[in-house]
């Protein structure tokens, strides 16, 4: 028996959270809702323009949100990156084991990576990150017993902006494929998959299994012009095909099976780590042998739940709630 449900794999950042105005935004010269990777110089010039709107502070990153909702679902997780040696290192670890996700981090001898989220009145995040230790990820981070100690390695598209990354994925998912565990991918944001489209694209075939995205993230993946294109294409190049259409639901596609899942209508209040929680709950509801529909029904509503609330994460989870449908 897998001692892990999923080992995810993505950049750990300790995460600053702070609602901001519109013109803000502008200010700093930010496309509204994206993801921008600064330096360090850049990032000290921001955070006080936004101390005093400070509404979390806490170990985060794309990949930690999805492990840690795993684990709130009373799934078993471990994370794997690199931070540094610094105090939001221990922070981090520590964070991470309080809410039940076991660590499978690197050390560097640097800074760990902070991503400041900027929360606009209509619920858009827009990330500004430094990615510190965590882009000197390298194969040898990777502890293979604790990978093959899992069903699911899950890993972000956000690991693909550095040749120490992008070896660290590869040995990762070649490893996962050749003993059996299943490999799972979120194209995590539009301009990342923009980046890395060829790149992406070849991953996808040659290793992955399960692949995630929100409609924007697809279609630019796969050149199509709605969401339903999208998922057919994806679903072409791997078993199974999950497209987000936000308050349209989203489309689950395996072989020539469309599943269409509703979204869970809420008020919301902040979109940061809607995807995240999505992923979560899919990931979890493959991992326990439930059907598509199933594993839909609970990643809708857990997504639902985070954004109605701020921060990234879920408070509490109501199970057996989510699993009748």
């Amino acid at each position: 028996m897998a001692t892990f449900d999923v080992f995810g794999m993505c950049n750990p950042l300790y995460d600053l959270q702070a609602t901001v105005t519109d013109q803000l935004i502008s200010d700093l010269e930010l496309e509204k809702g994206g993801m921008f990777l600064v330096d360090e110089h850049r990032q000290k010039q921001i955070i006080p323009l936004i101390y005093s709107d400070l509404v979390a502070a806490e170990p985060g990153g794309s990949g930690a949100n999805t492990m840690t909702g795993i684990s709130q679902l009373g799934g078993r997780s471990c994370y794997a990156g690199r931070v540094g040696s610094d105090e939001h290192a221990l922070l981090y670890e520590q964070g991470l084991l309080a809410k039940g996700v076991a660590s499978s981090l690197g050390h560097g001898h640097g800074t760990t990576g902070i991503c400041l989220v900027l929360v606009t009145p209509d619920t858009q995040r827009t990330m500004c990150t430094f990615l510190g230790c965590s882009l000197e990820l390298s194969p040898r981070d990777i502890k293979v017993d604790l990978l093959l100690a899992s069903k699911y390695l899950y890993v972000t598209a956000y690991l693909w902006d550095t040749d120490g990354q992008k070896e660290a994925v590869e040995f990762a998912m070649a490893t996962a494929k050749k003993s059996g565990v299943r490999v799972s991918v979120s194209l995590s944001d539009p301009f990342c998959v923009n980046r890395h489209k060829t790149e992406l694209l070849e991953l996808v075939d040659r290793h992955v299994d399960v692949i995630l995205g929100n409609r924007l993230e697809a279609q630019a993946l796969t050149d199509t012009d709605s969401p339903e294109d999208a998922a057919r294409v994806l679903a072409e190049r791997t078993d199974i095909a999950v497209v987000t259409m936000d308050s349209a639901g989203s489309l689950i596609c395996s072989g020539r099976e469309v599943t269409h899942v509703p979204a869970v209508p809420t008020m919301p209040i902040d979109t940061t780590g809607a995807g995240d929680m999505y992923a979560a709950g899919f990931l979890y509801g493959l991992t326990q042998g439930l059907d598509l529909a199933q594993c839909g029904h609970i990643a809708s509503s857990v997504a639902s739940k985070t954004v109605s609330k701020f921060g990234p994460r879920l408070e509490s989870v109501d199970l057996a709630g989510l699993i009748t449908i």
